[in-house]
């Protein structure tokens, strides 16, 4: 071959080669992103979670999922929509550059690259920061509020914002309106400009402590919430946390933390932990450092996150921690007093069950009639497996209250489980058999249609008295369980509105079971740090990798309908301020679809259909004179029309006369119904105390009595 030739060839596969690799960039527009001084970055346990989190989920998840382009773009729109539902910080040449990666996102996830995600989100964090630094400087403004301007506070349906300008148009009108917010209320104009001032500076305080495990966070979020709305990833403190609550207790010091400018406060101290029983921490006092054991030296925690704080103050049960206060009231310059405290495990008794009794005359005659106030369905799992005989539970602690109120001689019984979102479906089970004497409560199928019921085996009662049930539109999962297992036996009444719809099972896995030996050895050494602080934000309690909430079955009652969407419709049900479109399952885009399995074989424990029928229209009669029955179905007409708005007046005058007459209508009404119950009329601007009025929980005591008597 000839050497010109041969040059030719040569050059022809260069530029072949060159072709290939510009075209090869186009395809993956991920090597185009630029990451700044100061960006926050993906670390390489994020990258292998995320992996391990595409395989969990088509593989195990109870919809069978397929992670596809289609797949990607609803995590896209997801994502944005975590960052900036609002359409307040981004512009559309932002979401025009995204644009390239909609459908990229899931092959990312598959191969664990998170590069797209945290860029997105750094885009999105110099936007915030641009935006709120915009807005300190209008602060220093003076405005006129007689002109007819309005704000759109609600921009989730309009178009992103398409230029600066625009932008910085928003944003003035935000801060006006904040003024003049501040202004009707009779506050003073350099006053209105330092609360302002002050309320910004700490949002850019705020934004400079993320770190790269909110943004992974965020993004899973997108991820999880692409699948269906009840699948969710935790990282390792958010995973703590959520155990936690579940089990209503935890191990450390018993106080609650609050952020306030910058520094640690008491915002309470928790009865019985370690800080109630020393009495040398109070509320509003200040901690500016903390040190591990009698010996350990002490770390300065002012201006750190308030989690990275908190993982620092708890610690295992008979561990030693110290701490630097400022007592309340002192300067910040005065000198700390060091207090010395043993962590122990805490029980968070305001977050259970709890009883009151109430009186109900009807009829020439009165009724005591105990109610069960029930949060969650709670169960400490550790403390169970640890063989611990008096561990915390929701069954534990209500049959101790139900003992307690037989005692005192009542004669009907209610669990209150107005928003109780649910729990542990364990829980669920066995507080059933405190009513039922045995037998099947719920049915649970796999992503294999594989049915399984689960039964209440114990035929012991510790109620056999008449039942009420309160649930609304937030009483969720195992609180439908319950309800729907004593409507379909006939063990009492249910009272309220129709619950939320969750009929999904999760299962939580600690992602330490999923990740593969190879990868954590190669992660050996890693830490999970804060990008910013350098501080290590996982405590020694918290999963190492993090949790998952898989969706791996579906809940039935036992009379084969599934709790999902049509959640549990009581017996005599009220009208509602919460729509069924924007609140409850039935408002979330991906949640599963209702369906049926065949009814479980099960004995009822009576036939209420007669006495129910009786018990509504006793209810609907009394409803007909009712005026607070009428409140309700106006304040649910305004709820609608307010709830429809978008936008607020920015003119004085208009905005004051209508909160005016919104705050005179509201307070003559509750009057109105203190007046009823002999109760001192409330003076303008003064809180009702949480139990004065409860229309639904009173009618519905009512609807006990009736009970009782017709039983």
């Amino acid at each position: 071959m000839k050497l010109k030739s041969v040059k030719e060839m040569l050059k022809r596969l260069c530029l072949a080669l060159f072709i290939v690799a510009a075209l090869s960039c186009q395809a993956d527009p991920r090597v185009n992103i630029i990451v700044a001084d100061g960006d926050l970055q993906p670390d390489k346990q994020q990258s292998v979670i995320a992996k391990s989190l595409v395989e969990l989920m088509e593989n195990f998840h109870y919809h069978k999922v397929v992670i596809d382009d289609n797949f990607s773009s609803i995590v896209f729109d997801e994502y944005l929509k975590a960052l900036d539902g609002g359409k307040t910080y981004f512009l559309q040449s932002d979401i025009t550059e995204f644009e390239k990666y909609r459908l990229n996102l899931d092959d990312d996830l598959r191969d664990g690259d998170l590069s797209v995600a945290f860029y997105i989100f750094n885009v999105y964090q110099k936007r915030y920061n641009d935006r709120v630094n915009f807005a300190l400087k209008e602060i220093e403004k003076d405005f006129s509020f007689t002109s007819n301007d309005s704000y759109t506070y609600d921009r989730e349906k309009l178009p992103w914002l398409k230029t600066e300008a625009e932008s910085n148009s928003l944003w003035s009108k935000r801060i006006k309106y904040e003024m003049l917010n501040l202004k009707i209320t009779g506050t003073d104009q350099s006053k209105i400009k330092e609360t302002l001032k002050k309320r910004y500076e700490n949002l850019i305080s705020q934004s400079t402590k993320f770190n790269h495990q909110d943004v992974f966070q965020i993004f899973m979020n997108a991820f999880t919430g692409t699948v269906d709305p009840h699948t969710s990833y935790f990282v390792p403190n958010r995973a703590q946390e959520f155990n936690e609550d579940l089990a209503r207790t935890f191990e450390g010091i018993g106080a609650r933390l609050q952020l306030e400018n910058e520094v640690v406060k008491i915002a309470e101290i928790i009865p019985g932990g370690p800080a109630f029983k020393s009495k040398a921490l109070q509320a509003n006092d200040r901690i500016i450092a903390v040190a591990q054991g009698k010996d350990g030296e002490f770390v300065d925690v002012i201006g750190w996150r308030l989690d990275v704080t908190v993982t620092k103050i708890k610690g295992p049960k008979g561990t030693v921690v110290r701490l630097k206060v400022i007592p309340a009231g002192q300067e910040l310059s005065s000198t700390p007093k060091i207090i010395e405290l043993m962590r122990d495990k805490v029980v968070l008794e305001d977050q259970s069950a709890k009883k009151i009794i109430k009186t109900i005359n009807q009829g020439g005659k009165s009724y005591k009639i105990g109610i069960i106030q029930l949060p969650a369905f709670y169960a400490d799992f550790k403390a169970l497996q640890a063989g611990d005989p008096n561990y915390k539970s929701t069954t534990r602690d209500v049959k101790l209250l139900l003992d307690t109120l037989k005692r005192e001689k009542v004669d009907a019984v209610v669990l209150d489980l107005r928003s109780n979102g649910g729990g542990s479906l364990p829980e669920a089970i066995t507080l059933t058999g405190l009513f039922i004497k045995s037998g099947p409560v719920v049915q649970v199928r796999d992503r294999r249609n594989r049915v399984e019921v689960n039964e209440d085996e114990d035929e012991s009662i510790a109620w056999d008295g008449p039942l009420g049930v309160f649930i609304d539109r937030f009483s969720a999962s195992a609180s439908e369980i319950f309800a729907g297992a004593i409507q379909d036996y006939g063990r009492g009444v249910i009272i309220g509105n129709q619950s939320y719809g969750k009929g999904t099972v999760q299962q939580g896995i600690d992602m330490s079971r999923i990740i593969s030996t190879s990868d954590k050895i190669m992660l050996k050494g890693l830490q999970t740090v804060n990008n910013n602080k350098g501080e290590k934000i996982s405590s020694s309690n918290a999963p190492e990798f993090g949790q998952i909430n898989l969706t791996m079955a579906k809940f039935y009652r036992v009379n084969g309908s599934s709790t999902q969407h049509k959640g549990v419709v009581p017996d005599i049900e009220f009208p509602t301020v919460f729509p069924k479109d924007k609140y409850g399952e039935s408002s979330e885009p991906r949640a599963l679809v209702f369906d049926t399995v065949q009814p479980s074989i099960f004995t009822p424990v009576a036939n209420l259909t007669t006495v129910k029928a009786k018990l509504l229209a006793l209810h609907q009669e009394r409803m007909k004179a009712s005026s607070e029955f009428k409140d309700l179905q106006e304040d649910i007409a305004e709820f609608a029309k307010r709830d429809a708005e978008t936008s607020i007046t920015l003119n004085e005058a208009k905005l004051k006369k209508d909160r005016e007459e919104q705050e005179a209508k509201s307070l003559a009404r509750e009057n109105k119904k203190r007046a009823a119950k002999g109760l001192v009329p409330l003076k303008k601007g003064e809180s009702k105390a949480k139990e004065d009025i409860d229309f639904i929980r009173d009618e519905g005591l009512q609807i006990m009595a009736d009970f009782i008597q017709i039983k």
